[in-house]
Formats: structure tokens, C-alpha cells, sequence
């Protein structure tokens, strides 16, 4: 299993690194995602899609803070990773996180697990 950090971005509240595990790409997002950061974890997820990664998990367990701006980036990942046959699975959401996606009902629409080892172990 390659653990191997692929890369990270950062701007100003929001640090995102990935890394490949197996045939997933591991997005953690650390900070607040909102509508000034939102890009930081926008193109690492379309970079990820554009290296034929389609299952992607997004780690949210250092995640402290989701608008909805950053909402839209991940369904708008979700999106994409689905037309090429892949999925996105969000881990260990913080419970300020979680209820971004109760209230919206966007839970609905991801595969939400516990915590990372659990959506990788899927």
C-alpha cells in the first residue's frame, strides 16, 4: 500500500495534503473551508480526478469549519468522481462540520464514515 504524500497546499486558515493509499486518494483538509479558501481544496480534488484517482476520501477529522461555499466543492467533487466511476467518502467529520451537511441534507448524497480507517477499509 503506497502511503506516500503526493502533496499539500495552504492559504491563510486552511492546509490540505494528500496521499495516495492503495487506490484512493486521501484529502485532509485542516482549518476552516469557506469562500477564501475554498480553492486550496478545490484543485488538489481535481488533480487527484486528473491522476485517475475517481475514489476519493476526504479525511475531515482536523476540519474545523465547512460554509457553504466549501460544501459546493465537495459536492462539485463528488460529481466528477462519480462520472469516472469513483465516489467521494468523507471520514471523522467534527460535529460543527457534521451538521453543515445534516442541516443541508447533503449527508444524504456522500458515504460517510467514523474515521479514516473505516473508509478505507470499504
Amino acid at each position: 500500500m503506497d502511503r506516500g504524500t503526493v502533496g499539500s497546499a495552504h492559504r491563510g486558515r486552511l492546509l490540505v495534503e494528500v496521499r495516495k493509499v492503495g487506490a484512493s486518494a486521501v484529502v485532509t483538509p485542516a482549518g476552516e473551508l469557506d469562500h477564501h479558501t475554498a480553492d486550496v481544496l478545490r484543485e488538489p480534488l481535481e488533480n487527484c480526478l486528473t491522476d485517475g484517482y475517481a475514489r476519493l476520501v476526504v479525511d475531515c477529522s482536523r476540519l474545523e469549519f465547512c460554509d457553504s461555499t466549501g460544501l459546493n466543492v465537495l459536492l462539485g467533487a463528488r460529481l466528477k468522481a462519480e462520472a469516472a466511476g469513483g465516489g467521494v467518502h468523507l471520514a471523522g467529520m467534527q460535529p460543527v462540520v457534521a451538521r453543515v451537511f445534516e442541516i443541508t441534507g447533503a449527508e444524504a448524497v456522500f458515504t460517510v464514515h467514523d474515521n479514516l480507517e473505516a473508509a478505507l477499509g470499504e
